[in-house]
């Protein structure tokens, strides 16, 4: 007779068939179960799980804070078979949990199928995150009739067994779209589906850009400020935007016949959706932290993410792109230039730093620069401040008048006294002056550029290039004298040093070392008269004069034969 310990194991074994278990297997989140740290979602088709995870910075991100921690950890669904880490669903964006809470978070689904949240605490419920299911049917009202599933297209539903979806990560946009979703707003329920982009590379909070589809058609937007930068009305939408992106897309040889893009709109609901031809292949749309919708498809054999398309498609063409006090170089925030034709776009004007350098390399550029020398502005004297001249670009809007400056010289003086104005242009006979925050400059970067327009920054006086100070500051009088004075004196040093030359010369300075082509040396008479001490002692005399000893200065002895007659020697 077998013991009794294994008839308890069988019956426990027997049991543990038919009772749920406290935690998610496969695809699947039943009723009362949860999902705790390490453990995963994964979609029937392994292309997509949800989780737990903690951003980091990719390794060619080349970034010197590399090793800068995330915020927290969120609930997420990412690519599941890219070795990139690609999230595409985030949860808890505004509230990261942390790693003292981390051990005890978990995903839980509702007993009762009422609600998804994020729990982090068991005893207390406190919670993070979470979704409460409002329009239950009569068919989902008891929990055995409700799960949440990762469906294959990515999407984290709570279904009912009827098919019906209670809730879905899709109607819960964050700043990406996947192929199967619905971007717009149901007209009847008045359901809006937002994107929003991530601050930066390892936060996936709010960022700084929105777009969305309502009622007044399809509209990007900044979200501090408060700035409409791209509308289509619905019209424009249909006759326009909608044919311009489907050629596009059949132009490209990457998405012709792959990517099929849809827009609809009846009396219930407006939206874009787009479907895949090739199940196996990864692409989504986003609203990127510059503020542009992208396009981007995973390539196989390069293994990285391409952008094929891209809405603008100049990046500085968004307002304030960079922040204040920078250039967009062709998008740039205060004091920053902005060039749409380069990556990182965004530079800080000179005199300038980043506002945030952490920030900054994050790829969040939209805090911009600050000055790096206070302005020198005092009621009681004149600014010692100075102007760099900005070339070949678009100069900001938000600009002010100077009526009483008629000349360019009038216009600088007047920027100079007043201690608010930080720029001036004086274009067509017209001063304007900035005032605050300069936003949105861009700078033209290329040779194409016709643009005339300069801008005339202040900057205190040492934040001047060290070419730019020389061309621009009054020379003292005090120094041109000196120059002058010194100037004149090596003049007449040199033509002193000369005249000595040619005195040495005609004064019996020894020439013998000049020969000409014959190999015959030639002596002056004052230097034979020398070397012969006048003539004075004699050898002989022949036909055409007489003969005298001499000696060189260096010791050679020669003979020299003076002439005694003008005539002698003729022939």
């Amino acid at each position: 007779m077998p013991p009794l310990h294994a008839y308890l194991g069988l019956l426990l074994l027997l049991l543990s068939m038919h009772t749920p278990s406290c935690y998610a297997t496969n695809d699947t989140l039943a009723a009362g179960q949860l999902l705790a740290v390490g453990e995963k979602l994964i979609s029937r088709n392994g292309k997509f799980a949800l989780g737990f995870f903690k951003p980091t910075l990719p390794e060619d991100a080349g970034s010197k804070y590399k090793n800068i921690a995330s915020p927290g950890w969120y609930l997420a669904i990412w690519f599941n078979e890219i070795p990139v880490c690609t999230t595409v669903w985030v949860a808890n964006r505004e509230r990261p949990i942390t790693d003292h809470e981390l051990n005890l978070a978990q995903l839980k689904f509702s007993q009762d199928g009422s609600s998804l949240a994020i729990i982090i605490n068991r005893a207390t419920e406190s919670t993070v995150w979470s979704r409460q299911i409002a329009n239950r049917t009569a068919q989902a009202k008891t929990s055995m009739n409700t799960s949440a599933i990762l469906l294959d297209s990515g999407n984290l539903v709570i279904e009912s067994l009827s098919d019906v979806y209670l809730w879905q990560s899709f109607d819960d946009a964050t700043d990406l779209v996947l192929p199967g979703a619905k971007f717009g707003w149901n007209k009847v329920t008045g359901l809006h589906r937002t994107g929003i982009s991530k601050k930066n590379l390892i936060d996936p909070g709010l960022g700084s850009y929105f777009v969305q589809l309502n009622e007044r058609g399809f509209i990007l937007w900044r979200r501090d400020p408060y700035i409409e930068y791209l509308t289509w009305s619905s019209v424009q939408l249909t006759n326009m935007l909608i044919p311009l992106h489907n050629s596009q897309l059949e132009m490209n040889s990457q998405t012709k016949g792959f990517l099929m893009p849809s827009y609809v709109n009846n009396d219930e609901e407006e939206y874009f959706m787009y479907h895949s031809s090739d199940e196996l292949a990864s692409s989504f749309v986003s609203i990127d932290m510059s503020g542009q919708l992208k396009l981007s498809i995973w390539s196989q054999v390069n293994q990285y993410w391409q952008e094929v398309y891209a809405h603008p498609t100049d990046p500085c063409a968004l307002f304030a792109a960079c922040g204040p006090f920078s250039f967009c170089i062709a998008t740039c925030g205060p004091f920053g230039v902005c060039d749409g034709s380069r990556k990182p776009f965004c530079d800080c004007m000179e005199g300038f730093s980043p506002k945030s350098p952490q920030d900054w390399e994050l790829m969040d550029r939209t805090a911009g620069c600050f000055r790096n020398t206070p302005l020198d502005c005092s009621s009681n004297r004149s600014s010692i401040d100075m102007f760099l001249a900005i070339g070949r670009g678009v100069l900001p809007t938000n600009h002010k008048r100077v009526e009483d400056a008629t000349t360019q010289s009038k216009c600088e003086e007047a920027c100079l006294r007043n201690c608010s104005c930080i720029a001036y242009a004086y274009e067509d006979s017209t001063c304007y002056a900035w005032r605050g925050e300069l936003l949105n400059l861009r700078l033209q970067d290329s040779i194409e550029s016709l643009s005339e327009d300069t801008l005339y920054l202040r900057l205190a006086a040492k934040d001047m290039p060290a070419s730019t100070k020389n061309k621009r500051k009054p020379v003292p009088a005090a120094v041109t004298l000196i120059a002058s004075i010194t100037g004149f004196g090596l003049l007449m040093l040199l033509l002193l040093f000369l005249i000595w030359q040619n005195k040495l010369k005609c004064c019996g300075m020894p020439l013998h070392h000049t020969q000409g082509n014959s190999g015959i040396v030639a002596f002056r008479y004052t230097d034979l008269s020398h070397a012969t001490k006048i003539f004075s002692e004699k050898l002989g005399s022949g036909g055409f004069g007489s003969v005298f000893k001499g000696v060189l200065s260096d010791s050679t002895t020669i003979a020299v034969k003076r002439l005694d007659g003008l005539h002698q020697g003729e022939k």
